[in-house]
């Protein structure tokens, strides 16, 4: 097709734009009630510090897994 942009490469970037996007929003909304509710026990018993900070990190990975697929997607195109 040349220089020209077709459909397929379009639909490729929005696809990556979104997945970034939306597993960042994901992401944050999950880090913010974790992260809260972990801030929360360890004022209670500090002991808990290392089992709260797993379910805080495993949130975070959302959007570490979406910067992954859209590195994928955009590798495709």
């Amino acid at each position: 097709v040349g220089s020209e942009m077709c459909i397929e490469t379009g639909l490729g970037y929005i696809g990556a734009a979104l997945v970034t996007g939306l597993s960042g929003i994901g992401s944050g909304i999950a880090v913010a009630s974790s992260a809260s509710a972990a801030l929360g026990a360890i004022s209670e018993d500090g002991s808990i510090f290392g089992k709260s900070m797993i379910f805080v990190a495993m949130a975070e990975g959302i959007a570490l897994y979406g910067l992954i697929i859209s590195f994928m997607i955009l590798g495709k195109l």
